[in-house]
């Protein structure tokens, strides 16, 4: 065996000791790395799997199911930015019932963490979506509280501490599994919603859900989205996401699942010293299906260049000024 050889078949065991090191235990869930992909961005990860093993993957988050099937909004509904994407899909996906008869079994058959993601328009229907997915012993449940309150004149339950508290205490009544909720960007006070999810029992929080955003076709003078508006996503949302992920990590003493506008390991390492325990990969995956396995590596070698033993030890370990 040559010099070369060696030195691969050296540093592979470095990478694989190392990566016994990624493991973390989040809400009572463990997960072998810190990655996960984000609801909405990696559908029900029949489409990845041909890329490589799901199974190298922390978890998978699967695409927002709501309690019936839902066609989402009309086209187009996905537009371009210079840093990113807008979409307003509109939640098109098969249902709860659909997803536990058909695509859990398919994402059980990878050795990794599934995480349900809902969405809801009355507390009754978080509450029942919870309870399917409990009795079909998901491993976690995230709750999107970034969806329209019919009962409130259509107010988003995110944008308020208590329609959020309201959400959670229904859905924590309903399941055994760990829930964690997903907030919204949209907000004056991030940190005041944050608490009001961990007061009503909330095991975990994961943010931030997309900014809203629009654009304008100038030669047509009408919004590119069919749907006028739509979440903004990729590289642009990254400091904000930064940003507010530090400011909840301060406010709240459960653990946080942060994305938003990470492509790399580095982006990603930014996020967990801003006080995130897992971090979400979306929007990449659509530019590199690649790159959540990408991004599980990046770390492994950041790890390795400065020494750390252990995942958990570079959680809210920001240097502030």
């Amino acid at each position: 065996m040559n010099q070369v050889m060696k030195d691969k078949v050296m540093k592979d065991k470095i990478i694989n000791k190392m990566k016994s090191n990624l493991k973390i235990n989040f809400a009572g869930v463990e997960f072998k790395n810190p990655v996960v992909t984000a609801s909405g961005t990696f559908g029900f990860g029949r489409e990845y799997c041909e890329y490589y093993d799901l199974s190298e993957l922390g978890g998978i988050c699967v695409k927002g199911l709501t309690l019936e099937p839902r066609l989402g909004n009309k086209p187009p509904r996905i537009a371009e930015t210079p840093m990113g994407m807008l979409n307003s899909v509109g939640l098109q996906n098969p249902g709860v019932d659909e997803f536990i008869k058909k695509e859990l079994p398919f994402i059980r058959s990878f050795n990794t963490v599934v995480i349900a993601n809902i969405s809801g328009n009355t507390v009754e229907e978080y509450a029942v979506m919870t309870e399917k997915l409990s009795d079909a012993k998901i491993d976690m449940i995230e709750v999107n509280v970034s969806c329209p309150n019919v009962k409130a004149g259509g107010m988003a339950f995110g944008t308020s501490p208590e329609a959020v508290a309201q959400v959670t205490e229904a859905v924590m009544k309903n399941t055994k599994a760990p829930v964690m909720v997903k907030l919204s960007p949209n907000v004056t006070d991030i940190a005041a919603i944050a608490k009001a999810a961990e007061a009503s029992g909330a095991d975990a929080i994961s943010l931030i859900n997309t900014l809203l955003g629009m654009r304008i076709d100038t030669v047509t003078r009408k919004p590119v989205l069919h749907n006028n508006v739509g979440g903004l996503s990729g590289p642009a949302v990254l400091p904000v996401a930064v940003r507010m992920v530090w400011q909840v990590a301060s406010a709240v003493k459960i653990p946080i699942l942060g994305m938003g506008g990470i492509m790399t390991g580095n982006d990603a390492v930014e996020m967990i010293l801003a006080g995130a325990s897992l971090i979400g990969v979306g929007t990449a995956c659509f530019d590199d299906p690649y790159a959540p396995v990408r991004i599980i590596k990046e770390i492994d070698e950041y790890m390795m260049n400065n020494s750390i033993n252990a995942i958990n030890e570079l959680t809210g370990k920001v240097v502030t000024n």
